[in-house]
């Protein structure tokens, strides 16, 4: 019994970075993100049994997290936004930097896609970050979803244009290569 305690303290430890990655981006907050991962690895901890034989611990701990937040989205929405105009923060930034290696420009740029991001749709939201965050395929996005590969297909799409739309200033830095 110590072993299976031992084997899911390692897991824990050696996960919850890129757990907690990829639930801020969900959820656009550190602390619901932490939450959600908490939660996510409580239940996995229930399964851990016949999960860590199966190798599979890390594919249902993201199932998880993705299906108690598209819960959470159902339950009521939470009103987030950022002080001041980011826009014009990244313009500036862009003005004045150097390039790749500009600190500001970098922290600008994060600024801006993370309220852009905060104003998608949840699920928009969700599907570009297993997408293009976690690298996952249309076919796994949906599985960990529950949806069709063609609402992962459809909703890309409508996110990455209003994403377009509502910050155009970052097509310099995310868009370029990606079809329209």
């Amino acid at each position: 019994m110590d072993t299976l305690a031992d084997e899911f303290d390692d897991f824990v430890r050696a996960r919850t970075p890129s757990l907690l990655r990829s639930a801020f981006l969900l959820t656009g907050d550190q602390h619901l993100a932490e939450d959600l991962v908490q939660n996510a690895l409580i239940r996995t901890h229930h399964a851990w049994r016949r999960l860590h034989h199966a190798g599979n611990a890390e594919a249902y701990t993201r199932k998880v997290m993705y299906h108690l937040q598209v819960a959470w989205w159902r339950r009521g929405k939470v009103v987030e936004s950022l002080a001041g105009d980011v826009t014009e923060t990244l313009r500036g930034a862009h003005r004045g930097g150097s390039g790749t290696g500009d600190h500001a420009t970098t922290t600008a740029v994060r600024v801006t896609l993370q309220a852009a991001l905060l104003r998608l749709t949840n699920r928009q939201r969700a599907v570009l970050v297993l997408r293009f965050f976690e690298d996952r395929s249309e076919v796994e996005a949906a599985e960990l979803m529950g949806v069709s590969v063609g609402t992962i297909k459809s909703q890309t799409a409508k996110a990455l244009a209003r994403l377009r739309t509502i910050a155009p200033e970052l097509n310099e830095f995310y868009f370029t290569g990606v079809t329209r």
